[in-house]
């Protein structure tokens, strides 16, 4: 009685390499640098214009500096001749040579104001002018000290000014720069990481492309591929001698009447019962053991090591075994294994020739009554 495996029991089939490709390109959608590469130099722009900005007002204030330098000096020097005028203020009127003196002063003075006020009238900057009347040596020398204090008041306030405008547009500009050099250092930053993220991704699909064209997409197992890479990596351990065993053996396997499971049940029900036998394989064979789907209903073990040909014959009544109880298991009473055994280098001198020899004995056992194991002819030439 036909009895179909519960749909737990059965690993669902695995997608196809073309279903992977596409699903695995799908995933990799690493937001694209270009939103953050333009806000990024956005800012850059603008940081940059407001440093040419800061820089052009500096040597603007840097000027405004030199130019309220040049006037302090030229209020200086007409304080000074307004020291001297005052030293001669009180000569007696019987006192020429005095009075001579104070002359030369005052015109001295007047001299010096009308400098200064040269030197202020040509200012690129609004400031206060010397009143006219101080500028004539008949002045009073009162109004003229006192235009002089006054712009010598005004123009230390505008130096001090200039001088703090200076400091913080230099403040500013360090800011501005420390602000930048973060951003740069960001979005190199987030440049890699997106480098960094987007060739993890690359790699894991590159990891799944590798497994999917290594293992068969319905049962998992390794495909015929596979199967041979592991052969010669075995082989070449015992061309080396960094093997203990000095002998590695291919047991081909063929499930008996499968054809029927398709012909009389159909192709899903032939699907499920190559998938629970491929899981019973795989929990029986030994951990260092690989067992692999040729194709259709046929498989290959690679045994790595071993000592006696008793083992390999255990091992193919287990495969035998396992092939017997998922068809009890399934109620089918219609599929049974046949097996070819050989081994290198004692019966195979070439480990190329293993499965194909192993191929030749299997069909030995199918034609003498099927469901059994068998070991290949010594030695089999190439």
């Amino acid at each position: 009685m036909f009895r179909p495996v519960s749909e737990r029991s059965i690993p669902v089939p695995e997608e196809t390499l073309a279903s992977r490709v596409r699903r695995a390109l799908q995933r990799v959608r690493v937001p694209g640098p270009t939103p953050l590469a333009g806000a990024a130099l956005l800012c850059l722009l603008i940081g940059l214009l407001f440093l040419a900005l800061q820089v052009r007002a500096i040597f603007s204030a840097q000027l405004q500096q030199e130019y309220v330098g040049l006037v302090l000096e030229a209020v200086e020097r007409a304080d000074a001749a307004r020291a001297a005028a005052l030293s001669l203020q009180n000569t007696s009127d019987d006192d020429v040579q005095h009075r001579a003196a104070y002359r030369e002063a005052r015109i001295e003075l007047a001299t010096r104001l009308a400098a200064l006020h040269a030197l202020v009238s040509s200012s690129p900057m609004s400031t206060p002018a010397l009143p006219s009347a101080v500028l004539s040596p008949a002045a009073a020398l009162g109004d003229a000290s006192a235009a002089l204090d006054s712009a010598y008041a005004w123009w230390r306030t505008e130096r001090d000014r200039t001088s703090a405008d200076v400091r913080d547009r230099i403040l500013s500009v360090s800011h501005t720069l420390i602000a930048l050099s973060a951003i740069v250092f960001g979005v190199l930053i987030t440049a890699l990481g997106m480098y960094a993220k987007r060739n993890r991704q690359l790699l894991g699909i590159s990891n799944e492309f590798e497994q999917a064209s290594l293992h068969d997409p319905m049962t998992g197992l390794p495909n015929r591929r596979k199967l041979f890479a592991a052969l010669e990596d075995a082989a070449n351990a015992i061309a080396t001698g960094t093997r203990g065993s000095a002998r590695i053996a291919v047991l081909y396997i063929d499930l008996d009447g499968f054809k029927r499971v398709n012909d009389t049940h159909g192709h899903r029900i032939g699907d499920e019962f190559l998938i629970a036998v491929s899981r019973r394989f795989r929990q029986t064979v030994r951990g260092g053991d690989l067992v692999a789907r040729i194709g259709g209903d046929e498989f290959a073990l690679l045994v790595r090591q071993f000592s006696t040909d008793g083992e390999l014959a255990a091992i193919a009544q287990r495969i035998i075994a396992c092939v017997a109880e998922t068809d009890a298991q399934m109620g089918l009473s219609i599929v049974r294994a046949s097996i070819g055994i050989a081994s290198f280098p004692d019966r195979v001198s070439d480990y190329w020739r293993l499965v194909a020899a192993a191929d030749d004995t299997m069909y030995t056992v199918k034609r003498n009554g099927k469901n059994g194991y068998a070991f290949a002819s010594a030695p089999v030439a190439e």
